[in-house]
């Protein structure tokens, strides 16, 4: 059996649909709510379906848990409620950590590219490398709490689950993500523009010397970050923290354009000024190097920009209801 934390959610859900494909029995934990996130996994059912408040009972039980993905979290970048995000983020992961070590239970769970804030100290996943970085909000200070704090475990010789690896996910798109409001991918961001008849936006830089729209991220098709957590899934003397993205930072012009040419439309950009609360807590690049999820002997390849735009608009988001 495998627990997946979050596995209504975006990832969770594409998560959770790919093990029901390959007759894996799993627990979900999460919130369904009243908005229609059950349709996330509508066709992809779990065994069991608790809800966060019933995990530590359910897990007291003892269920015969193999591997727990960890994925639920307070997710907002703009997220202010610290109480709430430090016990999200932080010490529930850690209860986690604990009962998977007591119990000999592999954990895999999601870290963050907003751990890296500005990307002034770089984005190497080495641990070595943690110290210096400076994230730029609460949801990236958090997770590199969590980090910082499973390397100091293990440079201690505390108990460990018998698996572990940490994923700095960089910017994920695709199906399932329809729930999430604000924090909802770029990509769906400017298709509903061009839905709703008008050109995509894209912000303004705030940075001198740097072009409006060449603003760049490492986007990362969704169907690719499940590859990887189910590799690790499979190979289980796979341990360590790293970075997932695709290794190849793209601009947001070339992202509102591939939007753009797989809706039909001509490419056509309007700029507009970026929010006086994300002044200064925008990244402006990120890149993920993948030397050491390679290293760790990861075959699998990527996904290009342009190819999983067109699959999401094609498959998904021109498609009334469509969920993975």
């Amino acid at each position: 059996m495998i627990m997946v934390t979050g596995g209504a959610g975006f990832i969770g859900s594409n998560l959770q649909a790919a093990l029901y494909r390959r007759g894996a029995e799993t627990v979900v934990v999460d919130w369904l709510g009243d908005q229609g996130k059950w349709r996330n996994l509508a066709t992809h059912p779990p065994a069991r379906l608790i809800p966060p408040e019933a995990l530590d009972e359910f897990l007291a039980a003892r269920p015969p848990i193999e591997a727990l993905v960890h994925l639920g979290a307070v997710s907002e970048t703009t997220a202010t409620d610290g109480d709430r995000a430090w016990a999200t983020n932080v010490e529930l992961p850690l209860r986690l950590w604990a009962w998977c070590a007591a119990r000999g239970v592999r954990f895999i769970y999601a870290s963050s590219a907003a751990t890296y804030g500005d990307g002034a100290a770089g984005f190497d996943d080495d641990p070595a490398a943690l110290p210096r970085l400076r994230p730029l909000n609460l949801y990236g200070w958090t997770k590199h709490a969590f980090d910082l704090r499973v390397a100091a475990l293990l440079a201690g010789g505390a108990p460990r689950p018998p698996q572990w690896a940490g994923l700095k996910f960089f910017n994920v798109y695709g199906p399932n993500e329809y729930h999430k409001g604000p924090m909802i991918s770029v990509v769906k961001v400017k298709h509903d523009e061009i839905a709703a008849g008008h050109a995509p936006r894209l912000f303004r830089s705030d940075r001198a010397g740097l072009a409006d729209g060449a603003q760049a991220r490492d986007f990362i098709w969704v169907g690719d970050v499940v590859d990887v957590i189910l590799w690790l899934l499979d190979n289980r003397g796979v341990n360590g923290l790293f970075n997932l993205g695709t290794g190849r930072a793209r601009t947001y012009l070339d992202l509102a354009h591939a939007v753009c040419d797989a809706a039909g439309v001509p490419r056509q950009v309007d700029f507009i000024d970026m929010p006086a609360k994300l002044r200064g807590q925008y990244q402006s690049f990120t890149e993920a190097p993948m030397t050491r999820l390679r290293a760790a002997g990861y075959p699998g390849q990527f996904t290009p920009l342009e190819d999983g735009i067109g699959r999401y608009v094609r498959d998904y988001l021109s498609q009334p209801d469509a969920h993975a």
